[in-house]
């Protein structure tokens, strides 16, 4: 269904107009004498997919978009109900969400913090979103999951990795089911020890916004605690595309090691230019000089081609897992899209089915009703072995693969092999260690 018509309904759906005949925010209006923001009717529940469309991220976005739509169809019963059978919760049915058909509106969030809160805004208000997700960008994520806080809806994070997503900036109505940066350096670092020894100078080229920072953060404190020296940590802009004028610095320093702390498009064209500079044949300090990119996807190495060979990163998922959750996921989304799902669209997919179980379970879709649902919940059957929802800070914890680009790949999309899978009580820490309040729940109206 159009957007167009979406909104049109929510509007209705609000019940009360102000003098001038314009609709009053969903949340000051008659549907919320319902108790919580944006109740839905008895025959549909509308869900705000807020994804990049533009911008360094779109890619991921895409994805995303494409796994949400994947999950709508099988929640409404469409298709081979891909993880419906694997997930080891059996509330789901295929017929909607508390017997309601699912329907969505969409948003772009330009991998921008302001388009994504007024995007999101839009689907709250406007279109009667009862719960947001998306985003591939945690400077979004923060700033979308603070503005569902106060509006009295769910929010399931798409792709984020930064700490402060489940950390600092925590919030009751926020979930997240990716790892975070923490964790990729905590899996990592054994790996990088293993095949690259304890003597090492690293320099580090770190997006700049919150994610960057507390990747750069993880990898040094993990990496540095096992011997390696930081030489330099330079930030670069988020809307940087040629990277040339940052690798040029690194052949004068000293360094043996480059970690590219960028993702998507910028991970792609840093690495891309760290090659053509011949960073890959050269030796420093009698070593060979390596390359790290703490964070992969599958989109990422298609991108960078023969780039990624040898190099390695962690992952939150990959499409070549054999447990049956994963082949079911794959099978379904490569049967729809004709290609194999990335991390982002995994992500976005289980988000998606957990939120609708979580409704399920509790028998209401009052937010307060969903976070009690999810907090401290056990579960298995979506690809990542068995996954809990911390209470503390409704961070999921689950094993972390490390990978590394293949050799010899055999296709376009087969670029990544798994090299570890790191068991989740390896990269579990204090829920208090990153600060930040996570507050109570706000239903709203």
């Amino acid at each position: 269904m159009s957007k167009t018509n979406l909104t049109r309904r929510g509007v209705l759906r609000t019940g009360a107009v102000a003098g001038a005949g314009l609709a009053l925010p969903t949340y000051l209006s008659a549907a919320s004498h319902s108790g919580f923001t944006n109740a839905p009717g008895d025959s549909t529940v509308t869900l705000g997919f807020n994804v990049p469309q533009t911008g360094p991220y779109a890619d991921e976005g895409a994805d995303e978009l494409r796994a949400y739509e994947l999950a709508v169809e099988h929640l409404n019963g469409g298709g081979d109900g891909g993880m419906l059978p694997t997930f080891s919760s059996k509330a789901l049915d295929g017929t909607g969400i508390l017997g309601r058909k699912v329907e969505y509106v969409t948003g772009d969030t330009q991998t921008k913090s302001d388009a994504a809160r007024a995007s999101a805004k839009s689907m709250i208000e406007k279109d009667g979103a009862i719960m947001i997700t998306g985003g591939s960008s945690s400077g979004v994520a923060v700033a979308v999951q603070a503005l569902c806080q106060e509006a009295g809806v769910i929010f399931m994070a798409g792709l984020t990795h930064s700490n402060d997503t489940t950390g600092k900036d925590k919030r009751a109505n926020g979930f997240r089911h990716f790892f975070n940066s923490y964790m990729s350096g905590a899996a990592l670092a054994p790996i990088l020890a293993d095949n690259y020894g304890n003597d090492r100078k690293a320099y580090h080229l770190t997006a700049d916004y919150n994610w960057g920072y507390t990747t750069e953060e993880a990898v040094r404190n993990s990496t540095e605690a096992l011997g390696w020296e930081t030489v330099a940590a330079v930030k670069t802009p988020l809307t940087q595309t040629d990277f040339s004028s940052y690798i040029a610095p690194v052949l004068q320093s000293g360094a043996d090691v480059l970690v590219l702390n960028h993702y998507g498009g910028n991970m792609v064209n840093s690495l891309t230019n760290a090659v053509q500079f011949g960073l890959r044949d050269k030796q420093v300090n009698g070593k060979n000089f390596e390359i790290i990119v703490p964070l992969y996807s599958r989109l990422m190495a298609k991108g960078a081609g023969a780039n990624v060979k040898g190099i390695f990163g962690s992952t939150n998922w990959h499409w070549s897992l054999q447990d049956e959750g994963s082949k079911a996921f794959v099978k379904s989304f490569g049967t729809k899209y004709g290609f194999p799902p990335s991390q982002a669209a995994h992500t976005c997919y289980v988000q998606t089915l957990l939120y609708a179980d979580a409704v399920t379970r509790a028998g209401s879709f009052n937010p307060c009703a969903v976070v009690e649902a999810l907090e401290g919940f056990e579960f298995d059957g979506l690809g990542n072995g068995p996954t809990l929802y911390r209470a503390e800070d409704h961070q999921c914890f689950k094993d972390v693969l490390v990978v590394k680009g293949k050799e010899n790949p055999t296709s376009e999309f087969d670029l990544l092999e798994i090299v570890e899978v790191t068991p989740r009580d390896q990269v579990t820490y204090d829920p208090s260690i990153f600060g930040g309040e996570l507050g109570t729940c706000n239903p709203g109206a």
